[in-house]
């Protein structure tokens, strides 16, 4: 006979250690929000100001990334802030991220997720699970729409199923003055619209130059890849305007 003590925790997939956390002991679910907006309006920004603001209130979080412009495992803006962040790759699970936590003695009450346009379907699926039977916070940052103009898989489960849903309000242009909403890609200067959905680019070198990627095994030259954001009429054209300024980071007087 199955007592009710015997019955299956439909959050053991989640609590395998239990947490000292008096939210996760709540009844209230925690929320998914997903911030979001084209390249320059400051996603990566507001991320690191959010998780700021909890730690001043003794919350702890995790900073998780995919593919920040860096390279590197953080998360990084073009003012010149950046913060230390766990990398996510395609198998990752972040409900274990989360279990190693706890199983270390450690609280965790909110979850900081740059980048989320590249997380897969699952890895969302598991965000929802987190903020729901974990009563975590979790607040994910990205682009809505790749060089194509199309929804990334990651950005668009977050629209069917965050809780909240805000386009980040930083105001970015067109060269031509209009509000930009596509970031194309723009290889050795012509607007393309076919090629890899991610290819990380417009960062910069040591000395402040364009980062080049470099061409297939077939292409020994090397091509020089950036992205600029346009507004549909120019996205739609392919007209790129006046060359661009050099552009790079931003300088904290």
């Amino acid at each position: 006979m199955t007592t009710p003590a015997d019955a299956a925790d439909p959050t053991d997939a989640l609590s395998a250690v239990p947490a000292e956390s008096g939210r996760r002991a709540a009844t209230v679910p925690g929320r998914l929000r997903f911030f979001y907006g084209p390249m320059d309006c400051g996603k990566s920004t507001l991320a690191l100001q959010i998780d700021h603001n909890h730690a001043r209130q003794g919350r702890v979080g995790l900073l998780l990334v995919r593919f920040d412009r860096s390279g590197s495992p953080r998360i990084s803006t073009r003012i010149g802030l950046a913060r230390q962040a766990i990398e996510l790759d395609e198998t990752t699970d972040v409900r274990g991220l989360v279990r190693a936590q706890w199983a270390a003695g450690r609280r965790v009450d909110y979850l900081i997720v740059d980048e989320a346009q590249f997380l897969n379907e699952g890895q969302v699926e598991q965000l929802a699970e987190l903020a729901d039977l974990a009563h975590l916070d979790v607040y994910c940052f990205g682009i809505a729409t790749d060089f194509r103009g199309r929804l990334f898989p990651g950005a668009q489960r977050l629209f069917e199923v965050a809780d909240e849903l805000q386009a980040v309000q930083v105001e970015v242009l067109c060269w031509c003055g209009s509000p930009g909403r596509f970031n194309g890609r723009v290889v050795n200067g012509s607007l393309v619209r076919a090629g890899d959905t991610v290819l990380v680019a417009d960062t910069t070198a040591g000395d402040g130059s364009p980062s080049e990627e470099e061409g297939g095994p077939n292409n020994e030259a090397t091509t020089t890849v950036r992205y600029q954001v346009l507004c549909r009429r120019h996205f739609r054209s392919g007209d790129l305007g006046p060359i661009p300024a050099a552009h790079g980071q931003l300088t904290l007087a």
